[in-house]
């Protein structure tokens, strides 16, 4: 990754020429690259944190935001594979998580160099079916109810004012997460690092374990006391394990 870090609208932020490796950090739901370049500030100098910018937030807010899973990997990958010159692995975080994997999917089928680890928290493996409500077309209250039940949201964006001007791409983000369809396909080839929670409404432990049947390279499951957002709020710890994880390219 070189001449497109902090020039591309998906990826805006520059990385130290140092970083030997690049972790890419996909969002969760409403979150824009911003979140993701404060929490990788805390990796070693080593790894790069590289986040990407959805369109509809931040830098990128006049953009209409994805609505369907398929459309927004084909076009990250289109923008990602260009960019992979040395080693790299990527994180995703709830929805985070599944674009995560399916760009991994993407770039490997493309030819792409694969990355040396997927890491992913907060989310159920993509073969486990949903059972949570729609949420595309959600209405203020419901948009509150689950950001409540989930934890970990600033008491301000629960305004009534505030969370309707971000609505529109969290509907769009569940839209994207609703519109995924898991179509059967061999384990890649690719180490999967998964963060768990003890007490996440969004994905219990079991929920996450069954990532390791979307891996053929090896799996390692690491569980963290606390609700959804735990890997974000314990950054430390989580920084250490994945450090530990990346050590042969540092």
């Amino acid at each position: 990754m070189s001449v497109h870090l902090g020039t591309s609208r998906w990826l805006p932020f520059p990385v130290a020429a140092a970083a030997r490796l690049r972790l890419l950090c996909l969002p969760h739901a409403g979150a824009g690259a911003s979140a993701y370049r404060q929490w990788g500030a805390g990796l070693p100098p080593w790894i790069g944190a590289v986040p990407v910018q959805l369109p509809g937030r931040e830098t990128r807010l006049e953009e209409r935001p994805y609505r369907d899973c398929r459309a927004l990997v084909t076009d990250l990958a289109g923008e990602i594979a260009p960019t992979l010159g040395r080693p790299y692995a990527v994180f995703g975080h709830s929805l985070g998580a599944l674009l995560a994997y399916e760009l991994v999917r993407e770039l490997i089928e493309r030819g792409c160099p694969p990355p040396a680890r997927l890491f992913v928290s907060g989310r159920k493996a993509p073969q486990l079916a949903e059972n949570l409500p729609r949420l595309a077309d959600a209405s203020l209250d419901e948009l509150a109810e689950l950001l409540c039940l989930l934890g970990g949201t600033p008491r301000e964006l629960l305004d009534r004012r505030v969370l309707a001007l971000m609505a529109p791409v969290l509907r769009a983000d569940f839209a994207v997460n609703e519109s995924h369809r898991y179509a059967s396909s061999p384990p890649l080839d690719v180490p999967i690092t998964a963060f768990a929670a003890t007490a996440d409404a969004r994905a219990s432990v079991a929920d996450v374990a069954a990532w390791g049947a979307r891996t053929g390279a090896g799996f390692r499951r690491h569980t963290l006391h606390g609700g959804h957002f735990a890997v974000l709020e314990q950054a430390p710890r989580v920084h250490a394990l994945i450090a530990e994880e990346l050590a042969p390219w540092s």
